[in-house]
């Protein structure tokens, strides 16, 4: 007898309920979300008739936790399905809008008795990919806070602090997150301290930033910018703004540590994945995009049945909508924002890298596409190919991915 689980997670405690192949409910219980919880969900399991041999398939709404962890650990077919999903499947069957966990939990099951082939089984990743996976996403937590942070502290500094603007924010290499710009800031976090640093003082500074070059050049810059004539603040509310950007400075300071340290990690776990030769073959893909390119689509090779699959999956691929005479192609919006954050970085990196990919870009660009078109264009190609060498085991080859002109290769 086929039977189908539905599990509606929360925070405390779990409703489950089994049914069978005609939708009868076999089994239910609310359990905690503890060991002795999941423990009890396993009997519940197998009094309704699980075996090693004929486990019952899951149906939850999440992919990650210590009860999906666990159920991973059985060896079951896990179903994650999209709370809107769910929400859709609900109105199906009733327009009331009543809602109970319990009933939830059946129609969790029921979503796997009817459309099992519709919905995706929760990716056989390695324990490795999985470790990649949550220090990759940690660290563009990371970098997207530190932008964040990094705004605030500069519309801050707009009201009040304009030389170090001037003095910090179109440097190369991060502006402002820069670690020279954050400890000149941390030790003036007015104009007026700044003022009064003296070159022996900015020097001492940059070298406590870690600057070993360009030192007495840069010295004699910051202090001409410092010493500068500017507007102000009354003494007083510069020097309450001064606190607010101490304030804002220590936070900064803590989310770009993080970023660099969870970087160093994911890269050093990413560098043992067998993978990584792979990906990393593709012109543009350094080791940190890489992992979080292995972070988002994982290394079970039956996770995408085709390409077509993973471009929609990275919301690369367009989608059409056609309804009698009319036909519109439009950007994908429904997509993995985290892989799909990584197609710019990829794509411009590729055109100084790749003869290949300039050309296909800047014919795209010459087709009547704009910048971020010919870029998306350009990573849906990229994904193709990374497609098949992870299938077949190959590293990327320039002359197989674009093929040059005819004139070119005479």
């Amino acid at each position: 007898m086929q039977l189908y689980c539905g599990i509606d997670w929360a925070t405390e405690h779990h409703d489950v309920a089994v049914i069978d192949a005609d939708g009868r409910v076999v089994a239910r219980r609310r359990v905690d979300d503890d060991a002795v919880g999941f423990a009890e969900f396993l009997s519940l399991l197998a009094e309704a008739g699980d075996t090693a041999d004929n486990s019952i398939p899951v149906a939850i709404e999440t992919d990650r936790g210590l009860w999906v962890a666990a159920l991973r650990a059985t060896g079951r077919a896990i179903y994650p399905i999209n709370p809107l999903a769910a929400s859709r499947y609900r109105a199906r069957h009733q327009v009331s809008g009543a809602k109970s966990d319990a009933t939830d939990a059946v129609l969790l099951a029921n979503i796997l008795r009817t459309d099992l082939g519709a919905h995706r089984v929760l990716p056989a990743d390695t324990e490795l990919a999985q470790a990649i996976r949550v220090l990759a996403r940690a660290q563009q937590d990371a970098v997207w806070a530190r932008q964040q942070i990094g705004n605030q502290v500069r519309d801050l500094l707009k009201d009040f602090y304009p030389a170090a603007l001037a003095a910090f924010a179109d440097l190369p290499e991060g502006g402002l997150a820069r670690r020279d710009a954050r400890t000149i800031l941390a030790a003036a976090p007015t104009p007026a301290q700044a003022a009064k640093l003296t070159p022996a003082r900015l020097r001492r500074l940059l070298v406590k930033a870690g600057r070993k070059r360009y030192l007495e050049r840069d010295t004699e810059r910051l202090r001409e910018i410092f010493t500068d004539t500017y507007l102000h603040q009354p003494p007083q509310v510069e020097a309450a703004m001064g606190i607010q950007l101490a304030s804002l400075l220590g936070q900064f300071e803590a989310v770009c540590t993080a970023a660099a340290d969870l970087a160093e990690a994911a890269t050093a776990h990413f560098d043992q994945h067998p993978d990584a030769k792979i990906i990393t073959s593709f012109p543009g893909l350094g080791s940190l995009a890489g992992a979080r390119v292995l972070a988002e689509i994982g290394d079970d090779r039956t996770r995408f049945g085709d390409a077509r699959g993973l471009k929609a999956y990275a919301g690369a691929a367009p989608i059409t909508r056609a309804s009698g005479k009319k036909t519109v192609v439009l950007h994908r919006h429904i997509k993995n924002r985290r892989l799909a954050a990584v197609g710019p970085i990829w794509a411009l990196g590729s055109l100084r890298a790749s003869p290949g990919a300039r050309r296909h870009f800047d014919a795209r660009r010459a087709a009547g596409d704009w910048n971020h078109q010919a870029q998306r264009n350009l990573f849906n190609k990229f994904l193709g190919q990374l497609h098949h060498c992870l299938q077949t085991n190959q590293l990327f080859n320039e002359h197989q991915a674009f093929p040059p002109p005819l004139d070119l290769a005479a």
